[in-house]
C-alpha cells in the first residue's frame, strides 16, 4: 500500500469522526517552508489542484472554515482531529479569525469539502531588502514598498548561509537582502516575523 493511499484513508476517517490520535504533522511538515513546498501528487498542467486552497476566511463554524479563494473560489475546509495549524507557531483552530487568510493543503471528499491535513494562517514569503533595523522590529523594503517585520522574541529565527536557526538576529544588516517567513498582520503592512534568510 503506498502512502498517498495511507494518507488519503487516514484523512477520510478523521473527517467522518475517527483517527484524531494523531496530529497532521504525521502526515507532512508543518513548518511554514511547507506551504511553499513541492506538490505531493501530481496534477495536470495547468489545472487546478483539488487538494490545495487558498484565500480569506469570511466565516467560522464548529469544525469547519469557510474561504473564498483570490479566483473568487469557495471553499469549505474541514478541521479534524488530525489538523495542524500554523499561524506563526504550531496552534489551534481558536487562533484564526474571520478575516485571516490561509493555505491548506488536504484531501477533497465526495461533498465537495476539503479534509485539511495542513493549514497555515496569514502566511507570506517576501524577498526584501533590510531598509533600517529597530528593537526588535526590521524595516523592509519589498519591490519599493515598505514593510514592518516584527521580530517576536522566542518565536523568531534567522538562518544565515542556510546553517540552523538560530535566535541572534546581530548578522542582520542595511542594505542586506533577505528572505522573510512569517505571519501577516492582515489588511495592514506588517508582519511577524518566524525565519529570517540572509547572508553572514
Amino acid at each position: 500500500m503506498t502512502e498517498t493511499i495511507d494518507r488519503r484513508r487516514l484523512l477520510t476517517t478523521a473527517a467522518v469522526g475517527g483517527a484524531s490520535l494523531i496530529g497532521g504533522t504525521a502526515l507532512g511538515s508543518l513548518a511554514p517552508e511547507a506551504a511553499f513546498g513541492a506538490e505531493e501528487q501530481a496534477v495536470e498542467p495547468g489545472a487546478p489542484d483539488p487538494n490545495f486552497a487558498e484565500g480569506r476566511i469570511t466565516g467560522i463554524s464548529t469544525g469547519m472554515l469557510f474561504v473564498t479563494g483570490s479566483d473568487m473560489a469557495l471553499w469549505r475546509i474541514r478541521i479534524t482531529g488530525g489538523t495542524s495549524i500554523w499561524k506563526l507557531r504550531p496552534t489551534t483552530v481558536d487562533a484564526v479569525a474571520v478575516g485571516d487568510g490561509l493555505y491548506a493543503r488536504g484531501l477533497r471528499l465526495p461533498d465537495g469539502t476539503l479534509a485539511a491535513d495542513s493549514v497555515w494562517v496569514n502566511i507570506v514569503n517576501v524577498h526584501a531588502h533590510i531598509a533600517a533595523i529597530g528593537r526588535n522590529v526590521l524595516h523592509l523594503d519589498h519591490k519599493g514598498k515598505r514593510i514592518v517585520g516584527h521580530l517576536v522574541p522566542g518565536t523568531s529565527a534567522a538562518r544565515y548561509n542556510n546553517t540552523p536557526a538560530v535566535s541572534d538576529m546581530s548578522m542582520l544588516r542595511v542594505g542586506k537582502h533577505v528572505q522573510v517567513i512569517g505571519a501577516w498582520v492582515p489588511d495592514t503592512n506588517e508582519v511577524e516575523i518566524a525565519t529570517v534568510y540572509a547572508s553572514a
